[in-house]
């Protein structure tokens, strides 16, 4: 870290006097440095980074490799469309953590091809490629995704397979575990909470008091996916597997790219994602992702104002207080402190890390304030959390955790209630005659009405009637022997026809796509199970049952979803202490001897 910022302080101070390293006099024939002027180089600047003569010059040295490197490459790329990209390999990977590591390619090859080169000659299996905060796809080629001459590329190593046995490897292999995860929480996203509670859980969005949001279907497919895939990427982080939380985060944030810019801002989500992936950045010490770090504590920061007000006010307003979100303003100043570092910017990490410290100082609690309210019967998080919203006020603490709890309970009761008048509801409409599946639905369209619902069912049923009744004719034994022609069973092509108003050739689609059987919802006639609408709409509630796989995968990925809707907010701030410390030691260093 140290290395960097003097490398940064270095490169202004260049650029300021328009120096270039990489033309004479400091680069000579064959490449070769011009030591005399180097070495004046080195001795004006020791002063005033108050470093010594021989550090200085050993951190223009490297610079200066780097820009001839960086020259060679250009002209390399403009001869030969070869490119030279920067790899930001895996710390334990490194032989010299000051060496920067580099690969030559062409941008016209698949991600696949890069990923097989970089595993033979670094040793690494299961490894991913991230480029600006995005994971490439192995089966696209660089330069569709962006790469280009001197880009900066993460490799991020996954699994570690010589540590693990083959099942260990086959069970905790990341690209199987992203995909179990984005299946488990696709099928929570189907669900609408209309099934028995007790044997078919189900996702539900809140907004800060718990209140379920009501959001449009397909926004909100995508919100359980990133929130689902976030999760699991937190918990990887609290086990210290940085590697494979990333990959899940980054998968989060290209989720909650589809949701809608209005949605971001009444919840905090996304900005707490944005604060994970630079705490990630940081724990594998890759934070020469700088751009891309800088970006992404801007947008929390932005989302934080939006979400929470100007001086937290509409926090303040919805919660009571703001104490228990402070942690996450404590982070991202101490992230901003950080950056700022590496930067060179020396002055503005210090006013950050001033701030760091103040903050941290207000979040630091009494081990004897916790101890009580833990033998009053509260859980260490409770504690925590009460402790920090009343400002270490341990009656206020305590009066506080007791209407949390309260308020979580009638709000549980509500919800409760709300599902079981919901499935009565439905059971009543089955009653009449109608499929599960469609009372749900029309019951979404009603808003929960019963009468509303039963009458939308009812007009729907006439019109699939008359519908069936014009379909009728334009079935014709002809239409049917063409099919039967073609060797399509008699069933098959009857509902294929009569599902196309009897056209042969969209007929004879629809059973090539099913290859000549169509599912049994196809075939069953409308009659008997009446639709809200003529094809399954992506706005709608699915009622479906679940299979025993689903609700394995659905089980498992709940287990990476807190009980506590507040556990993003319980951190204990060792890891954060720890990095006050390390920025205190570099920016309190004593000036080192110039000459």
């Amino acid at each position: 870290m140290a290395e960097e910022n003097v490398e940064a302080k270095l490169k202004n101070l260049l650029k300021q006097e328009k120096i270039q390293l990489w033309n004479p006099p400091y680069t000579v024939e064959d490449n070769q440095p011009g030591a005399q002027s180097m070495q004046e180089l080195a001795e004006r600047y020791a002063p005033l980074l108050s470093l010594s003569v021989l550090e200085v010059g050993g951190a223009l040295e490297l610079i200066r490799v780097q820009a001839v490197k960086r020259g060679k490459g250009n002209k390399a790329f403009r001869e030969t469309s070869v490119a030279t990209l920067e790899l930001l390999l895996p710390r334990d990977t490194k032989k010299d953590p000051k060496m920067k590591s580099y690969l030559e390619t062409r941008l016209d090859v698949q991600v696949q091809q890069v990923v097989d080169r970089i595993g033979e000659e670094y040793g690494l299996k299961h490894i991913k490629l991230i480029l600006n905060g995005r994971t490439l796809s192995a089966d696209q080629q660089l330069d569709e995704q962006g790469v280009k001459n001197h880009s900066k590329m993460m490799v991020l190593k996954v699994s570690d397979a010589e540590q693990m046995t083959k099942d260990e490897e086959d069970r905790k292999n990341q690209n199987e575990s992203v995909q179990r995860t984005q299946k488990g929480f696709q099928i929570l996203s189907e669900r609408d909470g209309s099934e028995d509670p007790d044997t078919t859980p189900y996702l539900e969005i809140a907004d800060q008091k718990g209140n379920p949001l009501k959001i449009p279907h397909q926004e909100k497919k995508a919100l359980i996916l990133a929130m689902g895939f976030h999760e699991k990427g937190r918990s990887l982080m609290k086990r210290k597997q940085y590697d494979n939380a990333l990959c899940h985060l980054l998968q989060a944030d290209q989720q909650f790219s589809k949701c809608g810019s209005a949605l971001l801002s009444s919840v905090d989500n996304y900005a707490v994602l944005q604060l994970d992936i630079v705490w990630c950045y940081r724990a594998l010490e890759a934070l020469s992702c700088l751009d891309d770090s800088r970006s992404r504590l801007q947008r929390a920061e932005e989302c934080f104002l939006r979400c929470y007000g100007e001086q937290q006010q509409r926090l303040l307003t919805i919660q009571g207080s703001t104490g228990r979100e402070e942690v996450l303003f404590l982070r991202l100043y101490l992230l901003q402190c950080l950056l700022s570092y590496i930067e060179g910017n020396d002055s503005q990490a210090r006013l950050q890390l001033s701030k760091v410290e103040s903050l941290y100082g207000r979040l630091c609690l009494d081990s004897e304030k916790m101890a009580q309210l833990m033998a009053l019967g509260f859980t260490e998080r409770e504690a925590r959390l009460g402790l920090r919203a009343c400002q270490g006020d341990l009656q206020e603490a305590a009066i506080q955790i007791s209407n949390r709890r309260q308020e979580r309970q009638e709000l549980m009761q509500r919800e409760q209630q709300k599902r079981k008048t919901r499935m009565e509801a439905i059971s009543t409409l089955a009653k009449l005659g109608y499929s599960r599946r469609d009372a749900a639905r029309a019951l979404h369209h009603a808003n929960g009405n019963l009468d509303k619902a039963y009458t939308i069912l009812l007009d729907s049923s006439q019109a699939a009637q008359a519908t069936n009744n014009n379909t009728e004719g334009m079935i014709s034994p002809e239409k049917v022997e063409q099919l039967l022609y073609l060797g399509f069973e008699r069933e098959s092509s009857e509902a294929a026809l009569q599902l196309t108003d009897g056209n042969v050739q969209a007929a004879t689609q629809l059973l090539l796509d099913n290859q000549g059987v169509l599912s049994p919802d196809l075939l069953s006639p409308p009659s008997t199970s009446t639709s809200t609408s003529s094809s399954p709409s992506s706005e709608e509630p699915s009622t479906s049952s679940s299979s025993p796989e689903e609700n394995e995968l659905v089980n498992e990925v709940l287990e990476d979803i807190p009980r506590h809707e507040e556990d993003y907010l319980d951190l204990t701030l060792e890891e954060e202490s720890e990095l006050i410390a390390t920025m205190k030691t570099y920016l309190n260093r004593e000036p080192t001897h110039t000459v």
